[in-house]
């Protein structure tokens, strides 16, 4: 989403970074450009204004034009004050002292709420609390039953009702008394929404609200819709009182200016994002992380967290061992473009790795997408064991067998050898004492 704020970002403090000093007029010109930069994200005017004073009364306070290194001193302190604007500090869920801790999900129609919902739900259970959802739309019978599949999906119970001879407020209510009852640690209430903002929803909202006293209320916001996120979040939190806000299609190509404006406008803090349809993909919010990788300094820790969700210990020492005696195969590179896919796919993971974001923007997105992961995964498929095994069986003949079977065609098959053994040769050098040293001399920033 921040590819091209993060690009003009880093192109303002390369022309910085280069320069052995800095001049006042030096900095006044970086700071247009990040001014520019910021808007053309679409993030809030005021927000730009101020971000843009508060950068250069530092750089004058801390007297940065004297320094040896000022370029990388005014990516600092815009680092930190980034920071600010997204948040600060990462705020988690609260917990009420009995059960069940009711969140109330609320938001309009279309940004995703019922589907953060049962994500939400599965966030809660991998941090092994037990959880339950109502589902309180009754508007839309096409929202319970999308609930209900989800549930069964993810393994969470759904409480619902007759729409015909119930209300929202009472679904809320019996919801709670009986994840009560059944000792849920959490139930999340997915609500009604609408197109725009109405009356006739902010007070049933309001009667649910004061009926079932939630210990969160998340505001679920498109992040695709730019301000119109950020008007919705303030009328929301004006007419309803929010503890946090769920920003969805967080991996979109928009500005993304909505994200960095959220906080600073409402003064409600962003708890989740959401980066993919999958229900794995909503990910808790860490401001200083994500201005990180605004500014194309990656995402160490998210990458290792999300390697450490798929990480087996047996498969990978397994896979040492193949490695150490050059038996890497194709059932092995199919082990890990799934594991690869599961944690978001490599546009997600590049951006995450530092200074790997604008390497991102000049790759074809062909390259990068699941469809591409798709393909190879069916290539293999049509292989047989032996093959697999040892791609030097693969001739003419099994090339077209293979594409056939595959719904591919021969230079499909042709290319993915050709990255398979791309890849044995990049396994061979890790698993040498130097291809190792390289590796963590890489990581070490060394």
């Amino acid at each position: 989403m921040f590819e091209s704020l993060s690009d003009k970002l880093n192109g303002a403090f390369a022309r910085m970074t280069g320069k052995g000093r800095l001049s006042e007029k030096d900095i006044d010109k970086a700071l247009r450009e990040v001014r520019l930069a910021l808007l053309e994200a679409d993030v809030d005017f005021k927000v730009t204004r101020t971000f843009v004073r508060v950068v250069k009364e530092r750089a004058s306070d801390e007297n940065l034009f004297a320094s040896l290194t000022p370029g990388q001193s005014v990516v600092r302190i815009v680092n930190e004050e980034l920071v600010n604007i997204l948040g600060g500090d990462t705020e988690g869920l609260s917990r009420g002292e009995n059960p069940p801790t009711v969140i109330m999900v609320v938001g309009l129609q279309g940004v995703g709420k019922t589907t953060s919902a049962a994500k939400l739900a599965r966030w809660l259970g991998e941090n092994d609390e037990s959880v339950a959802i109502a589902a309180c739309d009754l508007r839309r019978p096409a929202a319970i039953e999308q609930l209900v599949t989800l549930g069964d999906e993810l393994g969470v119970q759904v409480y619902r009702e007759d729409p015909q001879e119930s209300t929202p407020l009472k679904v809320a209510k019996n919801a709670v008394k009986e994840a009560g009852r059944n000792n849920i640690h959490y139930l999340i209430l997915d609500t009604s929404g609408r197109i725009a903002i109405d009356d006739e929803l902010m007070h049933e909202l309001e009667e649910i609200r004061d009926a079932v006293n939630p210990v969160e209320t998340l505001l679920v916001v498109d992040a695709m819709t730019g301000q119109d996120a950020v008007r919705s979040g303030t009328e929301f939190q004006e007419r309803i009182g929010l503890s946090g806000i769920i920003m969805t299609k967080m991996d979109g190509d928009a500005r993304g200016g909505a994200a960095l404006s959220m906080r600073s406008v409402t003064g409600v803090p962003i708890k989740f994002i959401g980066v993919s349809e999958r229900l794995n993909g909503l990910e808790q919010y860490h401001p200083d992380r994500m201005a990180s990788r605004i500014l194309g300094m990656g995402d160490v820790q998210t990458l290792i967290e999300k390697a450490e969700e798929q990480f087996d210990t047996e498969q990978a020492a397994v896979l040492e061992q193949k490695m150490r005696s050059q038996g890497f195969d194709l059932n092995d590179m199919l082990q890990q473009l799934q594991t690869f896919k599961k944690m978001g796919g490599m546009a997600s993971v590049l951006g995450m790795i530092p200074g790997m974001g604008s390497v991102k923007g000049r790759m074809d997105p062909k390259n990068m997408d699941e469809g591409r992961i798709t393909k190879v995964e069916a290539m293999i498929h049509s292989m047989t064991p032996g093959e697999r095994a040892n791609p030097k069986l693969i001739n003419g003949s099994r090339r077209k067998r293979i594409a056939d079977g595959s719904g591919t065609t021969a230079s499909d098959v042709n290319q993915l050898l050709g990255q398979f053994r791309q890849m044995q040769k990049m396994m061979k050098k890790i698993s040498s004492g130097k291809g190792r040293r390289a590796v963590m001399s890489m990581l070490e920033g060394r």
